[in-house]
């Protein structure tokens, strides 16, 4: 595999209807919001999103969630201790070969990068990986419907009514979120991550919503539109990612109506000198 040689930048519209796209355990588990009513969805959920996607193309990944965990550890600790590489490395109190075979092994790891620091370990890792993903904000302001919901069967013998409050369930109606990121060569070349990694994290961002569905996301209710990759010809990329990423704008074709679907947003881009783009439909 070929260490990625130049540098790459990508942006997804991302459509949510009717579901909660990440809820704030702090706020009620309500769809997370700026102090300007703009919907967010944290890169911590988006990076746990394209970890389960890549495990479903067949990746190695380190950090695993509970319902996707395919080797049978209990922890994060357990799954580094039961690696004999990484054991030795810790043995030998080696930093560098401790970080080079985890990053042989997990492709999150040489993605996102991680933090090795595990009670009772004389040694502690650092990773510092490529790809690097920005807090994803809605286009416009989200309306949030909240409703009350409540159980249908006593959970216990002894309660007197089989009907009660349960609590609250919370949604966006319609919003259109904006996720961008980049892929960053210097850090790809120590992690050792790949075009061939690169291949598969497009395809976890196309695909990111396949398998997610939970009562607060039915399946269908949140889908990848489009998505925007670019590949620079040099290592450093021709234009700042910022630049890039602002090279598509997003508009609603009335201003005076509230959008309920992606069809009612104009979706330009302006192409940039010299720097190509792949342009995809998402799943």
């Amino acid at each position: 595999m070929s260490v990625l040689a130049n540098k790459i930048d990508f942006l997804a519209l991302v459509t949510v209807e009717k579901a909660n796209p990440n809820g704030d355990p702090l706020n009620g588990n309500r769809p997370r919001e700026d102090f300007e009513g703009f919907g967010e969805i944290s890169d911590v959920c988006l990076k746990r999103k394209i970890r389960n996607r890549l495990q479903d193309l067949g990746a190695e990944i380190f950090v695993q969630s509970d319902e996707n965990c395919i080797d049978g550890e209990k922890s994060l600790s357990d799954r580094a201790d039961h690696y004999p590489p990484l054991k030795d490395a810790l043995k030998n109190k080696n930093k560098d070969a401790y970080a080079k075979a985890a990053c042989e092994k997990w492709l999150d790891v040489r993605s996102f990068g991680q933090v090795f620091a595990f009670k009772g370990d004389s040694v502690s890792v650092g990773v510092r990986g490529p790809v690097s993903l920005h807090t994803a904000v809605s286009v416009d302001p989200v309306d949030i419907y909240s409703m009350q919901i409540t159980k249908s069967v006593n959970s216990e013998t002894k309660d007197k009514k089989s009907s009660d409050t349960m609590g609250m369930k919370h949604r966006v109606d319609f919003g259109l979120y904006i996720v961008k990121g980049s892929i960053n060569t210097q850090l790809a070349e120590k992690t050792g991550f790949s075009d061939e990694d690169a291949v598969l994290i497009k395809e976890a961002l196309r695909t990111l919503f396949v398998n997610d569905m939970s009562s607060a996301r039915p399946d269908g209710s949140m889908e990848v539109r489009q998505l925007y990759w670019w590949q620079h010809n040099c290592p450093s990329g021709q234009y700042s990612a910022a630049k890039v990423h602002r090279s598509v704008t997003v508009e609603r074709k009335d201003p005076e109506k509230q959008p309920t679907c992606f069809e009612d947003y104009d979706v330009t881009y302006d192409k940039l000198d010299g720097l190509n783009v792949e342009i995809m439909e998402g799943c």
